[in-house]
């Protein structure tokens, strides 16, 4: 394969880009101890050597550094790891290495999530949120349904936290509440029947 450009990223390290599509980082020490250059070729065996002596070590290395701060799913990893201009074969060597030894597992992270915001987010919210992560359509349905997530008590418990009283609150302050329990996804029906409204004051709002 042929080198297209060599891109500097920052002050120790460059982009190389290749004309077999895709690109990686290296420091400019082993750019040099390769011999590689922009415009010159790059011998398969040599590509092969730098991927798994250097590329694939350092992917692995840097997907466990990402998850010291927090867990995160299979496809945050791996789209951490392409910013970090990783190719596709260090990526999957990375990802194989922690799901083996079980420091990512999107089951185990989706229920864990549920349980830790399933009292204080809607379902719509925890869906996109999930979704949004890589989960499945299917997984996400099965962690709210084990969940057991009772979104009239969340926004129950929202409207006690404003000191809300149906009897007494005015209409101003009833739409600010509507209005701020809608975007946090909340169904029209589900605020309704939590601020105990007979209907008329939704037609007003929406």
């Amino acid at each position: 394969m042929q080198v297209t450009e060599i891109v500097p990223l920052d002050k120790r390290r460059c982009k190389v880009r290749t004309d077999a599509g895709f690109a990686f980082a290296l420091y400019q020490g082993e750019i040099h101890r390769y011999g590689i250059e922009a415009g010159g070729e790059l011998p398969e065996e040599t590509y092969r050597e730098i991927l798994e002596t250097v590329l694939c070590g350092r992917a692995r290395e840097r997907a466990l550094y990402l998850l010291k701060a927090h867990d995160r799913t299979e496809q945050e990893i791996r789209r951490k790891l392409r910013d970090g201009f990783y190719p596709e074969e260090a990526v999957e060597a990375a990802v194989a290495f922690l799901k083996e030894y079980g420091y990512v597992n999107d089951e185990e992270y989706g229920r864990r999530y549920v349980e830790l915001y399933g009292r204080s987010r809607s379902r719509r919210r925890l869906r996109e949120d999930l979704a949004r992560k890589g989960l499945a359509g299917e997984q996400i349905e099965m962690f709210l349904e084990e969940g057991g997530i009772s979104e009239t008590e969340q926004i129950r418990a929202f409207l006690a936290g404003k000191g809300y009283n149906a009897g007494q609150c005015d209409f101003k302050q009833k739409r600010r509440l509507w209005a701020a329990l809608l975007r946090k996804g909340y169904s029209c029906e589900a605020v309704r029947r939590a601020m105990g409204e007979d209907g008329r004051f939704e037609e007003t709002t929406v």
